[in-house]
């Protein structure tokens, strides 16, 4: 069906004046002359058949029709204009890549090694955007995200980076010098626990084949920094990747005394939607992180 619609020439002449209220400036504006936007504008005004100006001597007036269009014919051609510079740029927008991930994975592995990736790719600005749930990328400006889960996802493309274990570490002043532990004795001692992962003692526990009659409670952390910083502190035990806490591991901060790391039901995953993987960003970020070593320091 054919638009009901003035022409352009004539909107953008009306938006123009309706700024201004004078024709002559409108038409510096648009390098026009000055007749030519006198001319559109009468024309629009016959096409919607309505005054949209006083004309007053030399001086123009929007009547009270002529405001509200204004601010319509203004409205929409300002998101016009925008969509239009989007497209436009579109190709230095693609030098832009959003990454998301959770924020502990974020700052303790991907943040110490993104400078090989930039070095590698210096013409990709890079971005990256933490969560502590699942990304969304219909309505979050995600390009690629590294997630944790069981990889059920829909509507996205998904690949698998590593499978993830998990240890019970706490401070050495919580035991205070008890040896010969056993995981069985994680109950002598508070549990400390991540808001997103309520599961992980339950796991940890049936994987040892420990039993507990009670309701496993403790202190609730929103962020595993949090809740390795609150096991620093002696405050109790986390059950966390060691990838997260190898500096405190290894300079003895933090020790796992009650039985080597297991293997949880979870792991990590490169996920994105089928459109943007086909662009070069993409491509890129996925080919580096795939070819480096998720375990390694």
């Amino acid at each position: 069906m054919r638009r009901h619609l003035p022409t352009f020439t004539s909107l953008l002449c009306f938006d123009a004046s309706a700024r201004h209220l004078n024709f002559t400036r409108a038409a510096e504006e648009l390098n026009l002359t000055q007749s030519a936007v006198s001319r559109q504008v009468r024309n629009l005004e016959e096409f919607v058949q309505a005054e949209l100006f006083h004309r007053i001597k030399k001086k123009l007036e929007l009547t009270e029709e002529g405001i509200s269009y204004a601010e319509t014919v203004s409205t929409h051609l300002n998101a016009l204009e925008s969509e239009t510079l989007k497209l436009i740029t579109s190709d230095q927008n693609d030098i832009r890549l959003n990454v998301g991930t959770f924020p502990t994975f974020g700052s303790r592995w991907l943040i110490p090694k993104l400078n090989r990736f930039t070095q590698k790719h210096p013409n990709i600005q890079l971005n990256l955007t933490t969560g502590l749930t699942a990304f969304d990328f219909t309505t979050q400006d995600v390009d690629i995200a590294i997630q944790h889960g069981d990889g059920n996802w829909p509507d996205v493309e998904i690949k698998k980076l590593i499978d993830e274990t998990v240890v019970a570490a706490c401070a050495p002043s919580l035991v205070d010098g008890r040896t010969g532990l056993e995981p069985k004795d994680v109950l002598d001692f508070s549990l400390l626990n991540l808001q997103t992962r309520m599961y992980a003692w339950p796991e940890w526990l049936a994987h040892q084949d420990v039993t507990t009659k009670s309701r496993i409670t403790g202190p609730t952390f929103e962020t595993f920094s949090m809740m390795i910083r609150a096991a620093l502190s002696g405050l109790g035990i986390a059950i966390v990747p060691p990838m997260f806490i190898e500096d405190e591991l290894a300079s003895g901060r933090l020790i796992s005394p009650f039985g080597p790391e297991i293997q949880s039901q979870r792991g990590y995953y490169l996920v994105t939607t089928a459109k943007k993987k086909k662009t070069e960003k993409v491509k890129a970020f996925g080919a580096w992180i795939d070819s480096i070593n998720l375990t390694e320091n």
